[in-house]
């Protein structure tokens, strides 16, 4: 009896890899929510509304394309929301002396590289796991922001920094969506088509071995964890300029849907493996599915059921899936 063997990834085409990808999938996921979507309200179809469904992810995807950086290379930081409420804090105070909007951009990307390095030190400076780190420094930053406005709120923002969060380039095309585009080509060159991003790799797969290959690996994830400072700090001024206001629990709770984002997208979260196209696909995902449920008059608590289900189920489905082949 003959037994027929199957082509190696390696010698297939690209275009029946892509087709075997995560990413082909997550594709057609995309597109079955979009058509779902429109036959479940009569207003997704429109042309602003759509605009407006973007507003649900972009800011996040920000984050997400460092953050999976970061976890490629085995660390993540859950301290990119409590970042994000500091930065907008320190905006905020700047705001009520007179500060005008370049020194505010300055001051919401100061605070947040200044955040990352932060985290960056206690986890390559003095080898702490980044889980237990984040953690902490998650409440610092949020809690720091309590302190300084309990329940108050700052306002008064000057009305040219409100571009940045409701500015329009073109038509429909919102300034945060071209920025989205425009940062997502950039980690994908990182990540892709860069020495830096394959030392990325090597190290998710294998600190040690990336180490004795001549891979300085601390200083790439203390890279790494500037870069999702860094990023916290642009979704900060983006989210801040969108509200006009800032509130102590700004942001409260995105850090589950970044890493769910990000997860989704494909990326392995032991670290080693995932890419830029499948956190884009991915991000477009989670604006639907979110806009969608908005449009049909879901209640919040609700959406954040769908999205802590749907972080358990693409970490628990490539296990599953295994498990089942080896049975």
């Amino acid at each position: 009896m003959t037994q027929t063997r199957s082509i190696p990834d390696r010698l297939q085409s690209p275009a029946e890899r892509y087709l075997k990808s995560w990413e082909s999938l997550l594709l057609l996921v995309a597109i079955g929510i979009f058509v779902a979507n429109s036959f479940a309200s009569p207003y997704f179809l429109n042309a602003w509304n759509l605009s407006d469904a973007t507003f649900n992810f972009t800011e996040k995807a920000m984050i997400a394309f460092a953050m999976a950086l970061l976890i490629i290379s085995g660390e993540i930081d859950l301290s990119v929301a409590a970042i994000i409420a500091l930065a907008s804090t320190a905006m905020g105070a700047a705001v009520q002396i007179g500060v005008g909007t370049e020194g505010l951009v300055v001051i919401g990307l100061a605070v947040g590289v200044l955040c990352g390095a932060f985290n960056g030190f206690l986890v390559t400076g003095l080898g702490l796991p980044s889980i237990v780190v984040t953690i902490g420094t998650m409440s610092l930053f949020r809690g720091i922001s309590f302190i300084i406005l309990g329940d108050q709120a700052y306002r008064g923002y000057p009305p040219e920094f409100a571009f940045f969060g409701q500015g329009y380039v073109w038509w429909v095309i919102s300034f945060e969506f071209v920025l989205f585009a425009i940062i997502a080509v950039i980690y994908a060159v990182i990540l892709h088509k860069t020495n830096f991003g394959r030392a990325v790799y090597a190290i998710g797969n294998n600190a040690t071995g990336a180490l004795f290959s001549g891979i300085r690996v601390g200083r790439v994830k203390f890279i790494l964890f500037l870069l999702t400072g860094l990023m916290s700090g642009v979704a900060a001024i983006c989210l801040t300029s969108r509200l006009g206001s800032t509130r102590p629990s700004i942001a409260f709770g995105w850090e589950l849907e970044i890493v769910t984002m990000v997860v989704l997208g494909g990326v392995n979260i032991l670290g080693g493996s995932g890419t830029i196209p499948g956190v884009v696909i991915a991000a477009f995902v989670m604006g639907l599915v979110t806009f969608g449920l908005g449009l049909l008059n879901v209640p919040g608590i609700v959406m954040s059921i769908v999205i802590g289900a749907l972080l358990i189920s693409v970490i628990a489905l490539p296990r599953l899936w295994s498990m089942w082949r080896q049975a």
